[in-house]
């Protein structure tokens, strides 16, 4: 089966609007989706390219998007132990360059994994510096879902946040 490349997060009390708005806003930029899974709040959707999709969807005016929040490419998909996540963390920030300014985020469903020792551990094996949790060149996204986590080295305009 294949692996979600975009998660988009939405409302979890809106799980059958949240996929349509998913479906009409991808068919509005003229590309399609495969929804694999949407509920608790997460979809796994399958698309041609996330990135280009997340881009395109940035230019839509803010206001059609009712129920989604989060917009996330993920690159990479492990077991959700922190052994695995630690190798693909470690293997993506080679893309990362002394020069960048990068930070990590984590978002966990499903999961009783501790948020405190994830942060400690993945981040342990990212050997760059400048650490900027307010304006980094470079994200490191962490979803990790049931026992599995998808993960991804974004830059800005990657991922789409929708402030409500």
């Amino acid at each position: 089966m294949a692996k979600a490349n975009l998660i988009v997060t939405f409302d979890p009390t809106h799980s059958t609007s949240a996929k349509k708005e998913i479906e009409n806003l991808v068919k509005e930029i003229k590309e399609t989706a495969k929804i694999l899974s949407c509920e608790e709040g997460l979809a796994q959707v399958v698309v041609k390219d996330a990135r280009a999709i997340v881009k395109a969807l940035s230019k839509i005016k803010k206001d059609k998007f009712a129920y989604t929040f989060h917009w996330i490419p993920m690159d990479k998909w492990c077991k959700s132990t922190i052994a695995d996540m630690q190798k693909v963390v470690k293997d993506i920030a080679k893309d990362i360059s002394a020069a960048d300014k990068w930070k990590m985020e984590i978002s966990k469903h499903k999961s009783d994994l501790h948020d405190k020792e994830l942060i400690i551990k993945l981040t342990e094996v990212i050997d760059k510096p400048k650490v900027d949790l307010e304006n980094p060149d470079k994200t490191v996204w962490v979803e990790v879902v049931g026992n599995e986590a998808g993960i991804a080295l974004l830059k800005k305009g990657d991922f789409l946040k929708i402030l409500k």
